[in-house]
C-alpha cells in the first residue's frame, strides 16, 4: 500500500518537469540557483513532493523563490498571480471555523496548510515575495498572524493594489470567495 503522502511514479514524472519548467521561465526568481541540485533534494524527499503537488493541484504554482545557505534547504512558495484558486473562501484557523455559527467555509487557511504539509507565509515572506514579482491584484490572501493578534480575535491578510503592498487584519471567522492563502515549503 502507498503512503499517504508519497506520489506515485507516474505522478512524479509529471510533477518534477512541471516544475523544472516553471523554475526556468523564472529565473529572477532564484538566481545562480541550480535545477539538478533541487530536483536531487526533493527526490530524497518524497513527502516534500507529496506537498508540492498539493500546492500545484490548488493552484498555486509553486517555484523556488530562494535558498538558505545555514540549513541548505531550497524554499519553495506559491508563485500564481492570483491566491490560489483551489484555496480560497476559508477563514484563518479551525477556532475561527468552529466559532461560526452558520454560513460556515469548509475549511481554514491553517487547516488545509497543515494538511498539505505547508505553512502559510509570514508578512516578512509575503513582502519579500512581492518583490519578486506582482502577485494578489486582484484577490488577497491570509498570512500567519501574530499570536497577540490572533488571542484577540484577528487575522492578517495582504494583497497588491496602486502599486503597493497592503497588510490589513480582519475578524479570523471571515472569508471571502477572493481570499484565499499562500504556501511556503522548505526542501
Amino acid at each position: 500500500m502507498q503512503n499517504k503522502r508519497e506520489l506515485s511514479k507516474e505522478r512524479v514524472n509529471i510533477l518534477l518537469p512541471t516544475l523544472q519548467n516553471r523554475f526556468e521561465k523564472n529565473m529572477n526568481r532564484h538566481e545562480g540557483l541550480e535545477w539538478d541540485k533541487i530536483q536531487s533534494r526533493l527526490e530524497k524527499h518524497p513527502e516534500k513532493l507529496w506537498s508540492l503537488n498539493e500546492m500545484e493541484e490548488t493552484g498555486g504554482e509553486p517555484d523556488v523563490i530562494g535558498y538558505d545557505k545555514e540549513t541548505g534547504k531550497y524554499i519553495f512558495c506559491d508563485c500564481s498571480p492570483e491566491s490560489p484558486k483551489g484555496r480560497r473562501s476559508v477563514c484563518y484557523d479551525s477556532e475561527a471555523l468552529e466559532s461560526r455559527k452558520e454560513h460556515k467555509p469548509r475549511d481554514s487557511a491553517m487547516g488545509m496548510a497543515s494538511g498539505m504539509g505547508i505553512a502559510l507565509l509570514t508578512e516578512e515572506q509575503y513582502r519579500a515575495l512581492q518583490r519578486l514579482g506582482e502577485f494578489d491584484t486582484k484577490t488577497s490572501s491570509w498570512i500567519a498572524a501574530p499570536p497577540d493578534i490572533r488571542k484577540m480575535g484577528g487575522a492578517l491578510f495582504g494583497d497588491r493594489r496602486y502599486g503597493q503592498v497592503f497588510i490589513y487584519h480582519n475578524g479570523a471567522e471571515s472569508y471571502y470567495a477572493a481570499r484565499g492563502f499562500r504556501g511556503i515549503l522548505e526542501v
